[in-house]
């Protein structure tokens, strides 16, 4: 169990540190909060600790069908358009000490994770295979999967928050307001990505 709880680590690890919406927000937020990050990862916990026990139990099956990714591609897609302006509007208001609502990237982390189609399709494919073979050690083999591929979400996402919180005390307004044009731009790129994605889908 121990060699493959290690696999799962370096598999998921993999999935974690690749650049997304979930990287920029945590950036973003990161800029007025060290702590950012971790609740980010709460948010995106609330999602996929529960998307884990419905795919052991045959939920995947539905996630790989057209309409689901559709609907899925579509409200992502919308919400980081949402998101996106607003970052891109707010840059020019960073303030170095400003402070953040503990709530929002909490907010965040459970909308950008329910609304991103490669976190859904990832979780029907990769990650249902995991889950199947974490299984095949019990019910301690399932629960230790589970805790150790949300713990490398959440030593990522805190680790990028506290990062970029020291950018920001350290290179003040320029870097924050830097930061907050880049992360408004990243999720307004994925937004087109995921309304395209759903829009091919839809009509093919």
């Amino acid at each position: 169990m121990v060699t493959f709880l290690l696999e799962a680590v370096l598999i998921s690890l993999s999935g974690v540190m690749a650049p997304g919406p979930v990287t920029a927000v945590t950036l973003g937020t990161g800029t007025r909060s060290p702590h950012a990050g971790a609740f980010v990862a709460i948010g995106h916990g609330v999602i996929e600790i529960p998307l884990m026990i419905a795919i052991l139990y045959g939920f995947g099956t539905i996630l790989n069908h057209s309409s689901a990714k559709v609907a899925v591609s579509l409200m992502g897609g919308l919400f980081l358009l949402f998101m996106g302006i607003n970052m891109l509007r707010s840059f020019n208001r960073v303030e170095v000490e400003a402070q953040v609502s503990n709530r929002s990237p909490i907010v965040a982390g459970i909308a950008l994770s329910a609304g991103n189609p490669y976190f859904i399709i990832w979780w029907a494919t990769v990650g249902a295979t995991l889950i199947m073979r974490s299984v095949g050690f019990g019910t301690v083999g399932f629960v230790s999967f589970a805790v150790l591929h949300w713990l490398c979400d959440f030593v990522w996402c805190y680790a990028l928050s506290v990062l970029s919180f020291r950018g920001g005390r350290f290179l003040g307004r320029g870097f924050q307001k830097a930061v907050f044009l880049l992360c408004g731009t990243f999720l307004l790129f994925f937004s087109g990505k995921f309304i395209v994605d759903a829009m091919r889908v839809l009509f093919t």
